[in-house]
């Protein structure tokens, strides 16, 4: 029987069906015993389906077909193959850099925290640190609590008031949390440093959430709410126009 962590370990693997039989039936039995394991796999099942879903596919031209099966042919009955060989190479890379650009690339185990804190604000009595829907009140509030400046916007006049921000922890570190209000619905607006390179909006959903991410300026932005998926999506624009 393997522990926790081994199995959160195995657990990539194990949906991309690559574990050997015994790890693979270890893996199920420790599943069977943890919620929490059990949690990150069925999140982890739906972020595979999306991108399975939701990645463009591509079709590979008859011609190409037949080139790359003539590779195996020897070299001497195909002369060419020595010039082909280099370019079907570039052609698999440029293609294979396409399927990357496309595919969702916010982490899943982001998404189901980012889930959660949503979830935690709205149950307790810590939706906002700061109560303001002005952001000259909203912003220096973060001034000495952050190593960064959260972008604040107030955007009432388009249907998203302002309502305030707090701390909150994602990815082991601290992260700003501005809430907007829709309606009857809050949205929570997480923003944290990010290393990695910008990248579009992308609309997902989780735990019968709607969320839209994205990166920007080094920057990660995750929005929450229950909203329609139009309506997080407008307020993402307006955000990151």
């Amino acid at each position: 029987m393997i522990d926790h962590r081994a199995c959160q370990a195995l657990l990539t693997a194990y949906v991309d069906q690559e574990l050997a039989p015994q790890e693979r039936d270890s893996v199920q039995a420790h599943l069977a015993q943890c919620p929490d394991c059990a949690r990150q796999m069925a999140e982890l099942t739906r972020w595979v389906a999306s991108v399975q879903t939701t990645a463009p596919r591509f079709a590979v031209p008859g011609d190409l077909k037949v080139l790359l099966r003539d590779m195996d042919a020897p070299v001497a009955a195909k002369p060419w193959r020595q010039w082909f060989a280099p370019l079907a190479s570039a052609a698999m890379l440029a293609l294979a850099l396409v399927l990357y650009i496309h595919t969702p690339s916010t982490a899943p185990d982001l998404v189901d925290e980012a889930v959660s804190s949503h979830v935690r604000s709205l149950m307790g009595q810590h939706l906002n640190d700061v109560v303001s829907s002005d952001r000259h009140t909203v912003k220096p509030w973060f001034t000495g609590k952050l190593d960064f400046a959260p972008p604040v916007t107030d955007f009432a006049a388009q249907g998203f008031p302002l309502l305030g921000g707090r701390l909150d922890y994602l990815q082991h570190q601290t992260a700003a949390a501005l809430t907007y209000g829709h309606g009857q619905h809050t949205i929570n607006l997480f923003v944290m440093p990010s290393a990695q390179p910008d990248n579009a909006r992308q609309a997902l959903s989780s735990r019968g959430f709607n969320l839209v991410t994205w990166r920007q300026n080094h920057m990660q932005f995750i929005a929450v709410s229950d909203v329609e998926p139009a309506e997080l999506q407008h307020l993402a624009q307006l955000l990151s126009p």
